[in-house]
């Protein structure tokens, strides 16, 4: 679970016009699909959340990182109100709004978890972890097909999620069994 809702390193590399318009994830996503191993799949998902996390301006990114810590500690409720801050400074930046859906996830807020994975697809619509999240909520208000379709989906820009390929075995086999 943390994996999905923490997934990704915070990196302070130097602002450039980097997120979900930076040029390279173009390439980083079909290495990513194409990637011989899931050790290797992990190097370029390493430089895509490098690149997702990154924002042309220092303030949003040390709000980034506070928002972060906030949730290492388990302080969803702050996390909510500090990333939306970042969605209001910053609307067009995609991971402000994944990470506040995560905080949403955690306190249980799904209808809020949703809304933000939405602009958060909206912006970078190859976010496997929002695509992730989004499975995670269909699981936890018990919508077995919605969560096949997002965790499907997220496995289609990124094959290498084993938690997410786990469960979309599970779930294929708990459907199978409730169409007999």
């Amino acid at each position: 679970m943390a994996a999905f809702v923490l997934a990704g390193s915070l990196a302070f590399a130097t602002p450039a016009a980097a997120r979900q318009d930076d040029t390279r994830l173009g390439d980083l996503f079909n290495q990513l699909r194409t990637a011989p191993t899931d050790s290797a799949a992990d190097a370029i998902e390493d430089q895509i959340w490098t690149i997702w996390l990154d924002y042309p301006g220092r303030e949003v990114l040390t709000l980034m990182h506070a928002g972060v810590q906030l949730l290492h500690k388990d302080d969803y409720t702050e996390a909510v109100a500090l990333f939306g801050r970042i969605t209001t400074m910053a609307p067009d930046y995609a991971e402000g709004w994944n990470k506040r859906a995560n905080a949403h996830y955690l306190l249980g807020n799904y209808p809020a978890a949703v809304a933000d994975i939405g602009k958060t697809l909206a912006l970078e619509p190859r976010h496997f972890a929002a695509l992730a999240g989004l499975g995670l909520v269909y699981l936890a208000i018990d919508e077995p097909a919605g969560a096949l379709k997002a965790f499907e989906a997220a496995l289609a820009i990124n094959p290498h999620m084993t938690g997410v390929r786990d469960q979309v075995d599970k779930l294929r086999k708990q459907l199978a069994g409730a169409a007999l």
